[in-house]
């Protein structure tokens, strides 16, 4: 039995159809019952439970082989990351209590960063999880091209796509929620000891340039890249109501100074299957349908 947390996003809503179709047995963990009917319809266990809810995520946990730990994102966090901080607690709390056979933890590229940033989050469940004794692999995935979501009607509608990555010709470390879902999916039903981590990006790095040449070919019209100056992004990211926007700009630093990195530019990173143009077809689809 493999119990999945954030079942209902892309990535665990990938990763738990993956298992299904092979076969396995699933628990889906929600905070939301109402969500249940379609996952138990799929043949999935369904158990209830808030991330903050230690108890709760004890009892879901409990009988499982595996667990899959996918802590719901924060991007306007309070200083110190305090919300993070409660997660994480709530999930040692129960992984030690439910004793699960190994667990298999979501975290990102940066997760090893050392300076201060957004992502620091997920260094923070790192190095908790490390400690619990269990068999712990550590994902690491690259940005997700899938963030480009945002950009499909400004692409559509003003043929433009506005990139805080930057410069515009410079190849990132990217991949689809879709790839990462089938990764996780099968590194879940490996066996193993210890503690690993595993980084993961697409079969190709992909600039703004490429993002916007997909873009391109899904609409059928002329899209160009437009850079956000770095000394606007506090100014619009308050305008957008964040609160605390320095871990958000230093996130984009740490990508476009080259800081958040894998720990060799990929070169042993997992390799996905969809390419930039792929995810970008499927997200323009999404959208029109």
């Amino acid at each position: 039995m493999y119990a999945i947390t954030g079942v209902t996003g892309k990535v665990g809503g990938e990763m738990a159809r993956t298992l299904l179709t092979a076969g396995q047995k699933v628990r889906a963990i929600l905070r939301d019952e109402r969500k249940g009917n379609v996952w138990a319809a799929l043949g999935c266990e369904i158990a209830l439970a808030e991330m903050d809810d230690a108890a709760a995520l004890t009892r879901a946990f409990t009988g499982a082989s595996a667990v899959f730990i996918l802590p719901p994102p924060e991007f306007d966090p309070q200083p110190g990351y305090p919300e993070a901080q409660t997660i994480i607690d709530s999930v040692v709390a129960a992984l030690k209590a439910a004793r699960p056979r190994k667990v298999l933890c979501l975290s990102t590229i940066g997760g090893d960063a050392a300076e201060d940033n957004l992502l620091s989050q997920r260094t923070m469940l790192e190095q908790a999880v490390s400690t619990i004794g269990l068999p712990l692999t550590i994902l690491r995935p690259g940005w997700f091209i899938d963030n480009a979501l945002w950009d499909v009607s400004s692409a559509r509608d003003a043929g433009v796509i506005y990139s805080f990555l930057q410069p515009a010709d410079r190849p990132f470390p990217m991949v689809s929620t879709q790839d990462v879902g089938q990764v996780a999916a099968a590194l879940i039903q490996e066996e193993w000891s210890g503690h690993r981590v595993v980084e993961l990006e697409g079969p190709h790095r992909v600039s703004p340039n490429d993002l916007a040449a997909a873009f391109a070919n899904a609409l059928g019209r002329p899209v160009r890249v437009e850079i956000v100056p770095r000394d606007s992004w506090e100014g619009l990211f308050r305008s957008q109501g964040m609160k605390n926007p320095m871990p958000r700009i230093r996130m984009l630093d740490g990508f476009n100074e080259g800081w958040i990195e894998f720990r060799d530019h990929g070169r042993h990173a997992l390799k996905g299957k969809i390419d930039a143009g792929t995810a970008i077809a499927t997200l323009v689809a999404t959208v029109a349908a």
